[in-house]
């Protein structure tokens, strides 16, 4: 049960209406004006809750489970118990999802600006932002409406957000262009100058970050996970990209669009990402490469040269996933040999 001290219930709702709006259609015989009241995991599911499975390994849970309603791929729908009223969609978990987020919304900003934070005179803010204690928004700045600031968060001079962006308390941006639907979560760091010098017998010198951070629409940017803004070019995020904690990302570097890097993943300055890539927890990517679309790079993965569209590679130095299978295994069996 979510606890309500964190999250606000926004139920109940129809049947119908559920399923209109996570793409379900309902299966013969349930009750389009059957109100569930909540979501809950299948075991702890009541004749109030919507649940979902996706897993047949949880077919006897399901079928002794005491949910009102449930989210289920076609194939499932004669092992369901008496009584349950069933969703079906091609994909449980995500028609689950949009369920979720229908019975628990994100918080909308509310038009209220505490005492204790700055906005300079010369910012341009929507009246129905949302600015919480201590936040600091700097001159020439431009916030679209329905933004929420939280506390302690900094917002550098001429930076813009677009509409219904989020940051997190205690982020700050600087020298970047934010698109809607932003989520920048507590502690990250953007538009940060990137790690760029010019080495000297004197001495390292630093050469100048004279770039933005670009980032579209819909991304959403871990916690204190740091962009560095680019040294001429600009480091750029692509629309719908999910950056998760801890990551880091270089000067210069491009990231396509509905990409996901997890958590510490490091990009050096000047790579290129395509489209769709997935880049998995604690993997490194050398800087001036180029990753082809839809790559998927495994963890702790060390890339030092370019990808092309449709890779899989782990290890490192990075191999195709098959053959770093091998490469174990025959490890192991060296292993064994040597005893």
């Amino acid at each position: 049960m979510a606890d309500p001290r964190f999250f606000r219930l926004a139920g109940p709702f129809d049947l119908g209406e559920i399923a209109t709006r996570i793409g379900a259609e309902l299966a013969p015989g349930a009750d389009a004006g059957r109100r569930v009241g909540d979501v809950r995991p299948l075991g702890e599911a009541g004749p109030d809750h919507l649940s979902f499975l996706d897993n047949k390994k949880y077919a006897d849970a399901f079928a002794v489970s005491r949910a009102g309603a449930c989210v289920v791929e076609r194939e499932m729908i004669d092992r369901a118990p008496p009584g349950m009223n069933l969703l079906v969609a091609r994909k449980p978990r995500l028609a689950f999802a949009r369920a979720a987020r229908l019975f628990y919304p994100e918080p909308e900003a509310r038009p209220v600006r505490h005492p204790s934070a700055f906005v300079d005179s010369s910012a341009t803010v929507a009246s129905s932002v949302e600015i919480e204690a201590g936040a600091v928004i700097a001159a020439k700045t431009e916030i679209g409406a329905r933004c929420r600031i939280c506390s302690n968060a900094v917002i550098g001079e001429g930076v813009v957000l677009g509409e219904d962006t989020v940051v997190g308390a205690g982020a700050s941006i600087s020298h970047a262009l934010i698109g809607s639907r932003v989520v920048i979560y507590p502690g990250a760091r953007i538009g940060q100058p990137g790690f760029g010098f010019e080495p000297t017998p004197e001495g390292a010198v630093k050469f100048p970050q004279l770039g933005r951070v670009l980032i579209g629409d819909d991304v959403e940017v871990g916690a204190n996970t740091t962009i560095d803004r680019g040294s001429g070019p600009d480091t750029i995020i692509g629309r719908g990209t999910m950056i998760d904690n801890l990551v880091q990302i270089g000067h210069n570097v491009v990231v396509g669009e509905n990409c996901i890097l997890v958590a510490q993943v490091g990009i050096s300055g000047s790579t290129r990402l395509g489209n769709f890539v997935v880049v998995a927890g604690q993997a490194g990517l050398a800087g001036h490469i180029d990753i082809g679309d839809r790559s998927v790079v495994g963890p702790q993965g060390g890339v030092a040269k370019s990808l092309p569209a449709g890779s899989r590679v782990m290890g490192s130095p990075t191999m195709p996933m098959m053959e770093y299978g091998r490469v174990v295994a025959a490890l192991k069996r060296l292993g064994r040999k040597g005893k």
